[in-house]
């Protein structure tokens, strides 16, 4: 009996490891894929000139993609810069002030919104983004904007992952001992001086993950994005420009030029500098997460 447990035990636990490398596996097979298909356009094409380059002719065989990153790199900014704020203080809100009958309303509005497809997202932003960036606030700027533009995407996107920020917010303040917070408080600190001095510091590696993994979650979204960014190939100059993010260029040209193998090729690597991108961010906030772990724990 005790050798059937013991058994029992190894093999649950070689099971688990096999099945933890076979998920870390499933990354590295997804990069191989892309970058093998992305070889014919890497062999016709340095790198540099890539990622440099404004050209896009598939015909020609010229296929430049800083127009896509900047679009891409513009949308995530603004989602970013509308989206944090808002999550970050509905959080405090919801996790310091808020009542439980305020909760019970909430919670579930931000699941509903979390849920809603994002087609459904991209047709709210054409309906009501665009034309208000076309009519009210683009005349105070400029003689005319179709409303199609890299503030629209980004506004759109912003509300998209306000459901994803709060909810992970409210996770990482939800992990602040509540000791702490009684002890500030008979110290005389106020809430918002608890929120600033003890849950802020205590959850500042959480902020910042949450955070990157909102702009992972940005820089892929397809629908909404495509919809309202104007798929215009040139680099934005300013927020009330059109943009053509990288998931929008894969999602409207993929399947219609397969049979151009360097068109094909391209969009693959289109797909390969996506994965890179995000594989990196999120490489570089668990050394950020590390060191501040390192020194909030001193």
């Amino acid at each position: 009996m005790h050798k059937s447990r013991i058994i029992k035990d190894k093999t649950a636990g070689a099971t688990m490891l096999a099945l933890t490398i076979l998920s870390i596996l499933f990354v590295v097979v997804m990069f191989v894929g892309l970058y093998l298909k992305s070889v014919p356009v890497l062999e016709g094409k340095s790198l540099w000139s890539l990622l440099s380059s404004s050209e896009w002719k598939p015909i020609k065989g010229e296929f430049g993609f800083l127009p896509f990153i900047a679009g891409t790199l513009w949308v995530t900014f603004i989602a970013i810069l509308l989206a944090l704020p808002v999550s970050l203080f509905t959080a405090f809100y919801l996790t310091e002030y808020a009542r439980p009958a305020v909760r019970k309303f909430v919670f579930p509005a931000l699941d509903i919104l979390a849920a809603l497809p994002s087609v459904v997202y991209g047709i709210w932003g054409t309906l009501v983004i665009v034309p208000l960036i076309s009519d009210r606030l683009a005349p105070h700027f400029v003689e005319y904007s179709s409303g199609y533009t890299v503030l629209a995407a980004g506004i759109v996107l912003g509300v998209m992952v306000i459901p994803l920020l709060v909810s992970l917010f409210i996770e990482v303040f939800s992990m602040v001992p509540r000791d702490l917070r009684e002890a500030s408080l008979a110290l005389g600190a106020t809430r918002w001086q608890t929120s600033q001095k003890v849950v802020v510091r205590k959850t500042l590696p959480g902020i910042f993950a949450s955070t990157v993994l909102a702009v992972s979650r940005a820089m892929g979204e397809t629908i909404a994005v495509l919809m309202v960014c104007g798929c215009v190939m040139t680099i934005p100059k300013s927020p009330l420009d059109s943009g053509y993010p990288i998931p929008a260029l894969i999602a409207n040209n993929y399947g219609e030029m397969l049979s151009m193998p360097l068109y094909e090729s391209a969009l693959m690597f289109a797909a390969l500098i996506l994965f890179v991108v995000v594989f990196i961010f999120n490489l570089l906030s668990r050394i950020v997460l590390y060191r501040m772990e390192k020194r909030l724990g001193q």
